[in-house]
């Protein structure tokens, strides 16, 4: 069976950007992947896109470590022959310079760093364990790649009953389609709302 797509595709609906409030001692900061294989000129599967998002999300960095938010930092870790090289060739191998989180965003003192073995951050993990005994309801995720582990991390987060605040200039894909698609995919099955680094705020 051949099947014929339409050249363009439009995204269903519109995304609406909201300003939101957060308890700061129930919200949690998610920075999914920001690593030199995927930000960095040299990276392994460097999104083009993402570096630009570097200094939005230190921006809302500060402002979370300002109010003391919990700050999760998830990290891909591969060791050599991991069978999702086949899919993707190899990239963020365990101890190498490509696995590490970019110069700019790196963890301080006190902040927890999931080593995680697939796209979804809580697949294997610790994440929601140390989400609930932080008594965490609200994940403000941000990150890369959009349509692939932040988009998986976002979902089984929702599944697990959290609430989504994503801001949209602070997460990167590959091209505008799988953007747009993190977007749509994250509002519409997951009742995530969309904000910005700019139009959070955490009390």
């Amino acid at each position: 069976m051949n099947l014929s797509l339409p050249k363009v595709l439009e995204v269903p609906g519109e995304f609406k950007v909201e300003e939101v409030r957060l308890e700061a001692s129930k919200t949690a900061l998610i920075i999914v992947d920001m690593q030199n294989d995927f930000v960095k000129e040299g990276g392994k599967l460097r999104v083009p896109e993402a570096e630009k998002t570097i200094s939005p999300i230190r921006r809302l960095l500060e402002k979370a470590r300002e109010r003391n938010v919990t700050v999760i930092y998830t990290q891909d870790w591969h060791e050599p022959g991991d069978p999702e090289f086949k899919i993707w060739g190899e990239h963020a191998v365990a101890g190498t310079w490509g696995a590490e989180v970019v110069e700019e965003l790196k963890p301080r003192e006190g902040e927890t760093l999931v080593k995680k073995l697939s796209y979804d951050g809580f697949y294997g993990t610790p994440l929601d364990h140390v989400l609930r005994t932080r008594n965490i309801e609200n994940l403000v995720i941000t990150g890369t790649v959009a349509n692939i582990c932040v988009l998986h991390t976002a979902g089984s987060a929702a599944l697990r009953g959290y609430k989504l605040f994503i801001p949209v200039d602070c997460i990167s894909a590959l091209n505008e389609f799988d953007y747009a698609l993190s977007l749509r995919q994250i509002t519409f099955l997951y009742r995530g709302k969309l904000t910005s680094s700019e139009k959070i705020e955490f009390r």
